[in-house]
């Protein structure tokens, strides 16, 4: 975290709060702040393809605003005046593009924010652009045939993650403070992993998801959660404050109190260390990283404790049956623009480049349809999940957390997901669970990639996860910038 902000150069280290501070009491001004942003966008975006849209202008005519505001002597200013940040593209934009990724959305442009982007610029959030996601919202890749693919800013020739993959990279980039994404299987903290940032995945119902597209129904409302990606940990609750509430639209969303991370008592803590879901084996510099993160946490006072949860090893099965059980819209049948996607007639143009859809997206549609669990397994899963829900209720009960990886391994080249694609159970099943987890990074590989964890706490316990995540931050640093090529 960086103090004070006193210098242009400072802004893209800096975290929301300290930039919204400084900007408030004059050490910088929003334009310098903004304006920083939009030069390290210029040098790293051409590279990485992550803002997919820009509002350049308009955002400098915001930040001008809101140096007049501070100038004027305005009482009562928001929090995050002035401070520019950055959008999932799946969320309506008044002025921006809305296709979530999908060809027959092209030419849609939002005309009016969406819910929680409306909550960020009432806040004072200066939004500089949307960015990339995966075709419909649905694969750990971002990549489309509207917007093309998203790059590592920390390695081009390896994956962002998916689906809020262009937040990941901007953010991890430099060039934005914060972002705003959605997570209905690990699609903030798997982005935020590969790129080296905090991502925060709220507890089920907190945050309202009105307003992007593609969007959950039914139970499936609460699996969904809206959150932040940052480069700072101080910045996830202040976010999740602006964030967080009922908006009378969103009917899986309640209210909830907010705690304190500085009320947890990191001395009293006890942790789960969960190094593995029993399946999927895990990088060693990852069990190395975690293993770290939980002996800095005994070396504080807090009791580590190491006990296997045997249902973990079926969390893809367990997250896929949760959400068949939560009925809606079927995925193949969004593919298609409202009718059933015609899936050999497009794998066969996709064979020679002329379908609209990316592979992973008609696999997904392919593998629904044939339907890989039958109805037996399906409610043997469900019941399953349940139960896991009642058991992981009783071990994070008090002051406890569980860490957990966030993926078996740092960010994968482009498109080897698809050759094994169901190792995202890791952030999968939490989504179902309805538990809030805080991705953090932990530093990086021998080769210069993002390593990390997951912070995980029980149901309405987001200020738990944030806490540590937030000490994990001090005592192992963090983000750090990446040497990104510039185009």
């Amino acid at each position: 975290m960086i103090e004070a902000v006193t210098h242009s150069e400072d802004a893209v280290f800096a975290s929301a709060t300290s930039l919204a501070k400084a900007i408030r009491e004059g050490t910088t001004s929003s334009v310098d702040v903004v304006d920083a942003h939009i030069a390290r966008l210029s040098r790293v975006n051409p590279v990485i393809n992550a803002v997919v849209a820009e509002r350049l202008d308009a955002a400098r005519a915001e930040a001008k605003r809101a140096d007049e505001r501070i100038a004027g002597g305005e009482a009562d200013l928001p929090p995050l005046l002035g401070v520019p940040c950055t959008i999932k593209e799946c969320f309506e934009v008044d002025g921006m593009p809305w296709t979530s990724g999908h060809v027959a959305r092209v030419g849609r442009v939002g005309t009016k924010d969406a819910e929680p982007v409306a909550r960020l610029k009432a806040a004072g959030a200066v939004v500089l652009g949307v960015t990339n996601v995966s075709e419909l919202c649905m694969w750990l890749e971002t990549s489309n045939r509207v917007y093309g693919r998203t790059n590592n800013p920390y390695d081009p020739k390896r994956i962002v993650g998916g689906s809020s993959g262009g937040e990941g990279a901007i953010v991890g980039s430099g060039a934005s403070p914060f972002g705003l994404g959605a997570d209905v299987g690990g699609s903030i903290r798997m982005p935020a992993f590969f790129n080296g940032v905090f991502g925060h995945k709220p507890s089920g119902g907190l945050v309202p998801n009105t307003g992007q597209f593609p969007i959950a129904e039914n139970q499936a409302l609460r699996y969904l959660t809206t959150g932040p990606l940052a480069r700072r940990a101080e910045d996830l609750m202040p976010l999740l404050e602006v964030l967080a509430g009922p908006d009378g639209v969103d009917t899986g969303c309640e209210p909830m109190e907010l705690g304190d991370p500085s009320s947890v008592d990191l001395s009293s803590l006890r942790v789960l260390d969960m190094v593995s879901d029993g399946r999927t084996r895990v990088h060693r510099e990852l069990q190395e990283a975690q293993e770290r993160a939980a002996s800095h946490l005994e070396g504080l006072g807090a009791t580590v404790v190491r006990e296997p949860l045997r249902e973990l090893r079926h969390g893809v099965e367990i997250w896929s049956a949760m959400l068949d059980g939560a009925g809606g819209q079927k995925f193949d049948v969004t593919l298609g623009d409202g009718r059933p996607v015609r899936l050999g007639r497009q794998l066969l143009r996709w064979s020679v480049r002329r379908s609209p859809h990316t592979l992973p997206a008609l696999g997904l549609a392919g593998i629904e349809r044939l339907s890989g669990l039958t109805s037996g397994q399906l409610g043997k899963f469900r019941a399953m999940g349940e139960e896991l829900r009642q058991e992981l209720e009783r071990r994070l009960a008090g002051n406890t957390v569980m860490l957990y990886p966030s993926f078996p391994e740092p960010a994968p080249r482009h498109y080897v997901p698809l050759l094994r694609p169901l190792r995202f159970g890791y952030t999968a099943l939490l989504n179902v669970m309805e538990v809030p987890s805080t991705q953090v990074p932990l530093g990086l590989s021998r080769r210069g990639l993002p390593l990390g964890v997951q912070v995980v706490g029980a149901h309405g316990q987001d200020h738990r996860t944030i806490a540590v995540a937030t000490e994990l931050e001090r005592a192992f640093g963090g983000w750090v910038l990446p040497d990104t090529p510039t185009g």
